[in-house]
């Protein structure tokens, strides 16, 4: 597949904007090149902070990507980093969607910042629901493909269910669409399926975006990754911001990647909680269902789904009302807390139904 005949032609003619940390890489003993403060910044006298911000951060963030291929096992050039998944999902919409002309196809329930981004850039979503058991609708993809289908968006573990999708679906729409593939791994890390990963070279049309803001717990950072083959990335690189990563979420994310045992035994506990929630939250006579999830978080289908909601908010406890959202109608979904957290929540429920 040749990804530059994917991509608009008017991002095939830009020229990027180049700045002076492009032009110039390598030491000097003095920078007068890109118009900083030349005299510091106010938070290395007596803050704590110890780092001098004068200056503008690496724009492809070298040092932080060969941090993360380290732990991911990805080239650099196969690298791109974000200013959350959310940057890299509009880029992607910007980079291969033609306005007015060009669709992609999202899997309700999903994501919402797929739709949201569609819209910003005038390109037409194409909707193909899940089935009943939450799973790709492979024939209902197939139907909404056209010449103009440039993206396919696959939540997976899926945002709001909280199942993985069936691999061999997956690979079967990679393996038939001219189109790049997204899938979205912001929940992979509390899976028993494993990453996509390993198929970035046998798929030149994958994409994968994966964050810090969920099991990494950094999700005020606003960082996140796609991994794609070299030309996808390349182009990516081409049409961001000079500098969307800046220097203080570099150096923190560099600190974390370094306490990754320490990550590892929230997703065991956070995977233990979620199995002891599920189990629990079944035994409550307003429970209907409680759907199996790959996530740190349930989809629960109760009675009563907005008084339900309401009753926690007025106990202080905020979840997230899904029963709106197609095929989650009388649904609540649910963020795996503490394990006092946990508790908390279903002492209050038990309590809801005793005031019923």
């Amino acid at each position: 597949m040749d990804i530059n005949k994917l991509q608009r032609e008017n991002i095939k003619n830009l020229r990027p904007y180049s700045t002076a940390r492009d032009e110039y890489k390598g030491q000097a003993k003095v920078f007068l090149d890109a118009n900083e403060n030349s005299y510091g910044s106010p938070l290395t006298s007596g803050t704590g902070i110890d780092k001098n911000y004068n200056r503008y951060p690496d724009p492809l963030q070298l040092d932080l990507k060969d941090a993360i291929s380290k732990i991911k096992g990805v080239p650099i050039e196969n690298t791109f980093l974000g200013n959350g998944s959310d940057e890299a999902i509009d880029l992607l919409f910007r980079a291969f969607c033609e306005p007015g002309q060009d669709n992609v196809i999202i899997l309700p329930p999903t994501y919402g910042m797929y739709e949201v981004s569609a819209s910003i850039n005038n390109v037409e979503l194409r909707k193909v629901n899940l089935l009943p058991n939450f799973q790709l609708d492979l024939d209902g993809i197939a139907e909404a493909i056209d010449e103009h289908t440039k993206l396919i968006f696959i939540c997976s573990p899926n945002n709001p269910t909280g199942n993985s999708i069936v691999r061999t679906d997956i690979e079967t729409v990679l393996t038939n669409f001219n189109g790049l593939v997204v899938i979205d791994e912001a929940y992979i890390n509390y899976s028993r399926q494993r990453t996509f990963i390993k198929e970035l070279m046998e798929y030149p049309n994958l994409v994968i975006l994966q964050t810090f803001s969920k099991a990494w717990g950094l999700a005020a950072l606003r960082l996140g990754m796609a991994f794609a083959a070299r030309p996808v990335i390349d182009i990516l690189n081409k049409i961001k911001p000079p500098y969307n990563i800046n220097q203080a979420t570099q150096d923190i994310a560099l600190d974390a990647l370094k306490n990754i045992d320490q990550v590892n035994e929230w997703i065991k506990t956070t995977v233990e909680e979620r199995e002891k929630l599920s189990n629990a939250l079944q035994t409550l006579s307003i429970v209907k269902k409680v759907n199996s999830s790959d996530a740190n978080f349930l989809l629960i289908e109760v009675e009563n789904a907005l008084d339900t909601y309401n009753f926690l908010v007025e106990e202080g406890i905020i979840i997230r009302d899904r029963s709106k959202v197609t095929l989650c109608e009388g649904c609540l979904r649910i963020t795996i807390g503490t394990t006092e957290e946990n508790i908390t929540l279903l002492d209050t429920l038990r309590r809801s139904l005793n005031i019923q």
